[in-house]
């Protein structure tokens, strides 16, 4: 897609620059400093421009009020001592305390602002709450595709009142999905896991639309196998919704799209590690029978399909992984596509909660191509839907 990048940014002005800072904290202090890292480059290319830096970002929820324990400060000091200079912060991220805040800073400098959620108007995208901000820079970097599916003030409104362009990490963030479904090398699969149906059928449906193949594992395909008339046991199914399924299968026949559910399965009798496992093919269930994992013929044809494509998008875990030797499938098929990955031979793109906490528990989260942290973001664009914050980058 064409967005206006941050190489084409100005030199020695000031940049509003949105960031997810919306970090975890334990005991008033940061836990987790993932997202500050990512911000970095962003930070640094501007400052390298001679640009002053204002970094706009959200903490919770605080609902338009001013929250203490929601405040901002504590990231400061932290910012500060991964980017080997100072961080300023100012009280407020709109008035007279940004405004001095900013003016104070030498050519370089960095303030961090206030948690824009403590304006009400952030989430309702207030067009005062806009022109405050705006007063404040001469343009506007969004560095958060996180937040990009929200039409806030500060990840949307802004983009329209100053010129905007995207970040360093909003940048590798939408190459590496044009890379998996705008324009991708095809042939191109896809797999989709997790335990529900029901919360991802608007991606399945657009999937299957763009996709030459795509698996569906872990306890959603419990759903499609059920929908195919197969007894799936004491396994967790969302049995109502069978007629979905046929519906996103008769999609996928339209679509050209080859649907690949799992043709054998790992069940035990319940979720617990020192269980009896037993593979079991399709019509061998038994009634007291829970399906955890995917099957070693599933997988051998997984990874068979991996080898025959140039492209895979990876949304949800093929079974119980956090509980092994459930883990086995999503393990293997993982390592197998990171090392098809760290080979060059596939551009191997994933995102998801569930999906990012797998890779990593198979060691391969720096292996793929790119893992996207976005979550909800992430999902939504896998679904097809516009993102507010991204479409006001459009060049």
């Amino acid at each position: 897609m064409s967005f206006r990048r941050i190489a084409d940014a100005p030199s020695n002005k000031t940049a509003l620059v949105r960031v997810d800072f919306n970090v975890p904290m334990a005991d008033g202090a940061v836990s987790d400093d993932t997202r500050l890292r990512a911000a970095l480059p962003t930070i640094q290319a501007l400052t390298a421009k001679g640009c002053k830096v204002a970094l706009l970002a959200h903490f919770d929820r605080p609902k338009g009020k001013r929250v203490p324990g929601m405040s901002l400060q504590p990231l400061a000091a932290p910012l500060s001592a991964l980017l080997g200079a100072p961080v300023a912060f100012a009280d407020d991220c709109i008035g007279e305390p940004a405004a001095s805040a900013i003016a104070a800073l030498a050519p370089g400098g960095v303030v961090l602002l206030e948690n824009t959620r403590f304006h009400a108007g952030e989430e309702k995208n207030d067009p005062d709450l806009v022109k405050a901000l705006a007063q404040l820079g001469d343009f506007y970097v969004n560095d958060a595709f996180s937040a990009a599916h929200r039409a806030h003030a500060s990840t949307e409104g802004l983009a329209h009142a100053l010129p905007a362009y995207a970040g360093k990490a909003m940048e590798a963030e939408l190459d590496a999905l044009d890379a998996a479904l705008g324009n991708p090398r095809r042939p191109v699969l896809g797999i989709v896991g997790g335990s529900k149906v029901s919360t991802k059928i608007d991606l399945l449906k657009n999937l299957v639309t763009k996709l030459d193949k795509l698996a569906i594992g872990g306890a959603m395909a419990n759903t499609f196998l059920h929908a195919q008339g197969w007894e799936v046991g004491a396994s967790y199914c969302e049995k109502d919704l069978a007629d979905t399924a046929r519906e996103i299968m008769r999609l996928a026949g339209k679509h050209k799209c080859e649907l690949l559910l799992p043709i054998d399965t790992i069940v035990a009798e319940k979720l617990d590690a020192r269980a009896p496992a037993f593979v079991r093919g399709l019509g061998d269930i038994d009634d007291d029978e829970r399906i955890l994992d995917a099957g070693p013929e599933t997988i051998a044809r997984l990874t068979k399909a991996m080898d025959e494509s140039n492209t895979l998008i990876w949304n949800g875990p093929l079974g119980v992984f956090e509980t092994p030797p459930f883990d086995h499938g999503t393990v293997a098929a993982a390592r197998h596509a990171a090392a098809r990955a760290k080979n060059g031979k596939l551009i191997a793109v994933a995102g998801g909660g569930d999906t990012v906490a797998a890779l990593n528990h198979a060691g391969v989260g720096g292996d793929m191509t790119f893992v996207s942290t976005a979550g909800g973001a992430f999902l939504e664009w896998m679904e097809g839907k516009p993102l507010p914050g991204v479409e006001a980058l459009r060049g």
